[in-house]
């Protein structure tokens, strides 16, 4: 949806690539989230040089981004990136979700902002906007909250925004990558899905494991669950639509993650459906 604007704000400079609209989606599925579907932007972007790549989903409700290497931007760090844009202008807080890197909080105070985490999901997250006064809000999924939007989303907004900070960093020399290169500080799982009907007692197992043989520093149980520890933390979601159990981890280094992802595998090996 977002070929029937796109166009009108941003003009014939920009290469375009699947902008006709057709619901049958023939390129890829519309979920960028997916990072093998930015497969061509990764390479639009690279084969012709371009400062930074752009992708929205299929309403045009969410976007991600491409760096000018071709590297898939982890859409929770544009939260940071949107912090910096208002925060230079108006201290306050800003909503971040439950599966959000410590590498944005830690930004958002380094700031001068006020983080709060929040559960996941738009109408979750607009509320919460409104409850307290947040300035601008993001999601690892790619949606963006905007105070001055009436607390809502908009993939198209966010466009603009990132682009506007895309091109005042060239202005002085540096590429876009230079603003998310400084919150790549954590190796991160991404969030990855199991099919498990009895998503209850899996996660009841994990909370087990982890809270009680473990001592974590800090558990969040407000969506799902996340529980923390000095050099890594995971977050575990039940999907409220589908038979899945959803996971996230991101720890000090790889090395560490690999071993906890192991470790939390394991728990829920005897519950995944075959």
């Amino acid at each position: 949806m977002a070929g029937l604007l796109i166009k009108d704000l941003l003009g014939k400079k920009p290469k375009y690539i699947f902008d006709e609209i057709d619901g049958t989606f023939p390129n890829h599925p519309p979920n960028p989230l997916e990072e093998k579907n930015c497969a061509d932007l990764k390479k639009l972007v690279v084969d012709n040089q371009l400062d930074i790549g752009l992708i929205f989903d299929g309403d045009a409700d969410r976007v991600m981004f491409v760096d000018e290497q071709g590297r898939y931007v982890q859409p929770d760090l544009i939260t940071a990136v949107l912090a910096e844009y208002f925060l230079a202008e108006e201290k306050g807080r800003v909503l971040h979700d439950i599966r959000t890197s410590k590498a944005v909080t830690e930004r958002i105070v380094e700031l001068g902002g006020e983080p709060h985490m929040w559960k996941v999901g738009h109408s979750f997250a607009k509320m919460k906007m409104r409850e307290l006064g947040c300035i601008v809000g993001g999601e690892l999924a790619g949606h963006y909250y905007f105070r001055d939007f009436f607390n809502c989303d908009s993939g198209i907004l966010t466009g603009l925004i990132v682009l506007s900070v895309a091109a005042k960093l060239k202005a002085y020399g540096k590429p876009f990558s230079s603003c998310i290169d400084g919150l790549m500080r954590y190796a991160n799982s991404g969030e990855i899905n199991f099919r498990i009907e009895n998503k209850a007692a899996a996660i009841a197992a994990l909370v087990k494991k982890f809270t009680v043989e473990e001592k974590p520093e800090a558990i969040y149980d407000f969506d799902g669950y996340r529980i923390e520890f000095a050099d890594w933390w995971f977050n575990v979601r039940a999907s409220n639509t589908e038979p899945y159990l959803r996971l996230l981890i991101e720890a000090k280094d790889s090395e560490i993650l690999s071993a906890k992802r192991s470790s939390i595998e394991t728990v829920l090996r005897e519950f995944v459906n075959h």
